[in-house]
């Protein structure tokens, strides 16, 4: 249960006298028989306070861009000015416009032809990093690759204080971890920086999904190659499921002859099989990362 206390004032450490709460520039807001979450909300909203909606507004552009229009997304400064200036001062007033509708923003920015370019670059924008000519391939953040994991084995997560299947990115303590996500980057949340989030791949990531109980138990465990073998599909359509389910794909001719070329007579040998190419998959970079 979540309630408002009312108070959550400071004193000077000299003297010990009651400070009254204050907004950058000097201003004494009135408190009284106020929630000071609404005082504050409307300070940071208000028509005359040109920052917050650009900072708000370059956030949600880095997370689905990758990087942002002011990179780092933390040093907005004079000194460190945004790559198109023109274009975050749109998505600001668009914010704005729409009374801080997140999703309106959403929409306006996946919509885009910005946020729908390919990955693969061309001889014009091939060592482009900040002006948006084209996507830029990411791994996954390590709460959403863990759901995913999770989602696709069939296998729920357990997190303390959350019930079975509760996802990763509904953690709002900082403190709740376990090993994947901490190999991952997931933020400690000990500060309100952004760099606490770490994508860069690294070897322990790998290892860990290669060698770690976190893909090769989970397929198992989940049995979702016994539960369509059931289900009297062919080892072909097994492949085409686990590509389709995974990669939101069908596999190429070619791939389904390679993976096939090996297969087991024996049932018990071919579910073992199936259940590698599931590893494998679940082990690709086209899983991994955002492309």
């Amino acid at each position: 249960m979540i309630f408002n206390r009312g108070s959550g004032g400071v004193q000077h450490p000299v003297g010990k006298r009651d400070v009254p709460p204050k907004f950058l520039g000097g201003a004494t807001p009135d408190l009284q028989g106020r929630d000071r979450r609404a005082v504050l909300a409307e300070w940071l909203t208000a028509p005359d306070n040109p920052y917050f909606p650009r900072n708000i507004a370059n956030i949600v552009w880095a997370h689905f861009m990758g990087v942002g229009i002011v990179e780092p997304v933390d040093d907005m400064r004079l000194s460190n000015p945004p790559s198109n200036a023109a274009l975050l001062d749109a998505l600001a007033e668009r914010l704005r416009g729409s009374h801080y509708d997140l999703r309106d923003l959403v929409r306006l920015i996946t919509n885009s032809r910005a946020y729908q370019r390919a990955t693969i670059p061309n001889d014009s924008n091939r060592l482009d990093e900040r002006n948006f000519s084209r996507a830029l391939i990411r791994r996954l953040r390590a709460e959403v690759l863990l759901d995913v994991l999770a989602l696709q084995t069939g296998t729920p997560e357990k997190f303390k204080g959350l019930p079975l299947g509760a996802r990763a990115v509904q953690i709002a303590d900082g403190n709740v971890s376990n090993y994947f996500l901490t190999t991952f980057g997931r933020a400690t949340r000990a500060t309100v920086c952004s760099c606490e989030v770490k994508l860069e791949p690294n070897l322990s990531q790998a290892l860990h999904l290669i060698n770690g109980e976190m893909t090769h138990q989970r397929v198992r465990r989940g049995n979702m190659v016994g539960k369509w073998s059931g289900e009297g599909k062919s080892p072909g359509e097994i492949v085409t499921l686990i590509y389709r389910r995974a990669l939101c794909r069908p596999p190429s001719a070619l791939e389904v002859d390679a993976l096939l070329k090996g297969l087991p007579e024996d049932a018990k040998e071919r579910k073992a099989f199936l259940e590698d190419v599931f590893w494998a998959v679940l082990n690709s970079k086209e899983f991994v990362f955002n492309h």
